[in-house]
């Protein structure tokens, strides 16, 4: 293959430049991989989801209620737009595990055992379902099942309806509905303590005192039909059944933990990305308009034998091409190697029945463009400034700068001044622009590692405020169905006991304007110790006499703010419609809470003194006999253990969010290195001729090395308090666009953060001028005393 003299200029060139060019190629690679990486995730999980859920067939909506006949099922079939209706039986119980003190509690759910099941269908991973007739047949989730080692013919002690049972399990399964496998209204996955089951119909019904009745509706809205519409119908004719209210698939608590986390990655393939190939453009521009200037004569030369500018142009745009073309390759290989470890981590809490990491293809092709484009940008001025460049004026040598003495000699501070800093003040004065962009690629190398580190200290913040500060209990325990205040005097007089305060929490669905959310409105004493609500500065805020207090993210999605009424639809009891005014907005970072005075919540239900359960204070010393007595209380549905919540949250959302802030982190060093390693050899050379110079007439190699490290040393020192302030606002940027329904990390910037960052790109400073002192020694000076004046 013969190469044409540009293409043979353009490789003596990048070999020439080969360390600038891995410099570059580096930092975009390093943002091409989290693009890369963060789309390939996403388009595993939507194409697996998507899959699933039209193989199994998800519902489309789904509606809870007391108790309604089965003759109302084919009622709800006529409903326009519903093209299918699967009614069922939901219970709780409470169960008795060997080897685990703790009582865990479940959620059973009835398999139709007169029909084909239509909708939710289960993927049966081993074993059968249960058969017709045989009593206490189950099968279980695969995510407990794993937990427990439990597999078919295995056995369960459990209190349904505080009945004793002995359930068989018979089959493991995973279904649509529990994806992401968790109790109701929870954030956090507990697959030791809390598990799903699915019965036969008739055996469930007949335990929870239903036979011949549903509590549970699942609707299939046909292609094109009208979601909103099937709600208003479907809780239209639930009314008098006591129903809770219909919600759609979107917010389905399943789907909801699964889209945040889809809205999380898709933030990610953006802001960090279009972050690192902005430093990538501003890192092939500098390159770029060195090598122009540098070879101001050859471009004279190439235009002299017939090379158009247009030509010349191209030929300086192959420069970007082939940096553009080395981080695509390097970004693509590491994506797809990252992502195909990522995808591990989403099985200990994502359950599909397979979850294969699907490199999307597509990203390869969108990353070349968008770092393209970014590049050429980058880089458009300098290839500009070639192609303008008339031949007469290249074949000249630039124009010398203005060699008047710096301004901290003119203001007569020069005494005080060794002759390196001198001469480095004057240069980095004669040429300000140079100076000004030095500084802030500088600047950049400073700031990025702030981000990853605002993600490490804002999970260690939020496990202690979540589960410290604002949940001081040991043990919350709620209770089947409220009951009166004699049942908190009873869980008071539980073994080990020293504290407990009542709560009640009510089902509902608040609104304001045309959003709403579907929620429980807890209430509790105001004089209450162990269960805060705090502000941002862990400030404790009292309840208000009337009125709520809700979580800053709620009333965000809500578009509501402090002093706005909202409307209660409570869905319990004879579903009261109340107003309520948001009194004040609480911080916190795990789900999304409204909270009232407990008294003020009984008059807003026109009832006594009921309750929903209790926070408990537990010594230490009776924590086995609590246990075992809670086991044999029926009228306990669940007990959340506080450790429990948080050691799970470490193990799943932390952990994941850990290992992107170790890639970010490590990506962050190695922008971090080659913005400061492009700069030192950029000024290096720029510089050579002056350099050699010295050393010509007499000054030694560590002499002039000073003089360019003095240089680069004043500029990092200056520009690292504003990357601090840019890498702060960065960090605040992405943690905000991050924040989700599920989950909000704080905005933690400490000292020691700012003393990562600082301390990096000292490092990255200090091995690079190193290398730049090194390179010195191997100045041409002959070239040097060759140059003109």
């Amino acid at each position: 293959m013969r190469f044409k003299p540009l293409h043979l200029k353009l490789l003596r060139d990048l070999g020439r430049m080969k360390g600038q060019t891995l410099a570059v190629s580096l930092v975009m690679a390093c943002g091409l991989a989290m693009m890369i990486m963060a789309r390939s995730l996403i388009y595993s999980l939507e194409t697996t989801r998507d899959t699933y859920y039209q193989e199994n067939r998800f519902g489309d909506v789904f509606a809870d209620l007391k108790r309604a006949p089965n003759f109302l099922r084919q009622r709800l079939a006529t409903i326009s737009d519903v093209a299918a209706v699967e009614t069922r039986v939901i219970g709780r119980l409470t169960l008795d595990l060997p080897g685990l003190n703790e009582p865990a509690d479940g959620v059973v759910i009835s398999l139709p055992d007169d029909r084909p099941q239509q909708l939710n269908r289960l993927f049966l991973r081993r074993g059968r379902f249960p058969e017709p007739g045989r009593r206490g047949e189950v099968v279980v989730g695969e995510a407990f099942a794993e937990v427990h080692g439990f597999g078919p013919d295995n056995q369960i002690s459990a209190l349904l309806r505080g009945r004793r049972e002995t359930l068989t399990i018979v089959g493991i399964a995973l279904s649509p509905e529990y994806v992401f496998e968790a109790r109701p209204g929870e954030t956090l996955p507990d697959n030791k303590r809390f598990g799903v089951f699915w019965m036969n119909e008739r055996e469930l019904a007949t335990a929870l005192d239903l036979d011949g009745a549903f509590n549970n509706v699942v609707v299939d809205v046909a292609p094109g039909g009208d979601t909103l519409a099937v709600i208003a119908a479907l809780d239209d004719r639930l009314a008098n059944y006591g129903a809770l209210g219909a919600i759609s698939r979107r917010d389905h608590p399943s789907a909801v933990r699964l889209n945040d986390e889809l809205a999380v990655l898709r933030t990610l393939a953006v802001a960090f990305p279009l972050v690192f190939l902005s430093i990538a453009a501003f890192m092939a521009s500098a390159v770029l308009s060195r090598l122009v200037r540098l070879q101001r004569e050859q471009i004279a030369q190439l235009k002299a034998f017939g090379y158009s500018a247009r030509q010349v142009g191209a030929h300086y745009f192959q420069f970007a091409l082939v940096i553009v073309a080395i981080g695509t390759l390097a970004g693509g290989l590491g994506g797809f190697w990252i992502g195909g470890n990522v995808v591990n981590i989403y099985h200990r809490f994502f359950r599909f029945p397979s979850l294969v990491f699907h490199p999307d293809l597509s990203a390869i092709f969108l990353a070349f463009v968008v770092s393209a484009g970014a590049s050429f940008l980058g880089v458009y001025g300098s290839v500009r400034q070639a192609m303008r460049l008339p031949p007469a004026e290249a074949m000249r040598p630039e124009p010398p700068a203005s060699y008047r003495p710096s301004l901290v000699e003119r203001l007569g501070w020069s005494r005080w001044l060794t002759p390196t800093l001198r001469m480095a003040l004057r240069n980095i004065e004669r040429r300000p622009w140079q100076a000004f962009f030095t500084a802030l690629g500088l600047a950049l190398a400073a700031g990025i590692p702030i981000v990853p580190c605002a993600f490490r200290e804002g999970i260690e913040y939020l496990l202690g405020f979540q589960w410290d500060v604002a949940q001081r209990q040991h043990v919350t325990v709620s209770l089947f169905e409220p009951a009166s205040a004699t049942a908190a005097a009873s869980i008071a007089h539980l073994p080990g006991v020293l504290l407990a305060e009542p709560y009640r929490a009510v089902p509902a669905r608040i609104r304001f304007g045309n959003h709403s959310r579907r929620l429980e409105v807890t209430g509790f004493s105001r004089e209450a110790t162990l269960r805060r609500v705090l502000d941002a500065r862990e400030r404790s805020i009292p309840l208000p006499p009337d009125g709520l207090l809700v979580s800053a993210k709620l009333a965000e999605l809500l578009g509501a703010e402090a002093g706005d009424v909202v409307s209660l639809e409570i869905q319990e009891g004879n579903r009261p419609r109340r107003n309520a005014v948001i009194r004040g907005l609480i911080t916190d970072y795990a789900g999304i809470f409204a909270y009232m005075d407990k008294e003020s919540l009984h008059r807003l239900m026109r009832e006594g003194p009921t309750v929903s359960g209790a926070y408990l204070w537990l010594d230490p010393e009776r924590w086995l006999d609590f246990l075992k007595e809670v086991k044999n209380t029926p009228r306990i549905a669940a007990m959340m253990i506080k450790n429990t919540v948080r050691e799970s949250f470490r193990k799943t959302t932390a952990e994941t969010i850990n290992l992107v802030q170790s890639l970010y982190f490590s990506f962050s060093v190695v922008v971090a290195f080659g913005v400061v390693y492009n700069s030192a050899r950029i000024a290096l050379s720029e510089r050579s001729r002056d350099l050699a110079t010295l050393r010509v007439i007499g000054f030694s190699t560590w002499e002039v090395a000073g003089v360019l490290v003095t240089e680069l040393v004043l500029l990092t020192l200056v520009a690292i308090p504003f990357g601090l302030l840019l890498g702060s606002g960065l960090a605040a940027g992405i943690v905000a666009t991050a924040s989700t329904e599920s989950v909000r990390l704080p905005l933690r910037l400490t000292s020691q953060m700012y003393a990562t960052a600082v301390f990096i790109v000292l490092s990255a400073a200090t091995v690079s001028f190193a290398i730049v002192s090194w390179r010195i020694r191997e100045l041409d000076l002959v070239g040097a005393l060759k140059a003109p004046e």
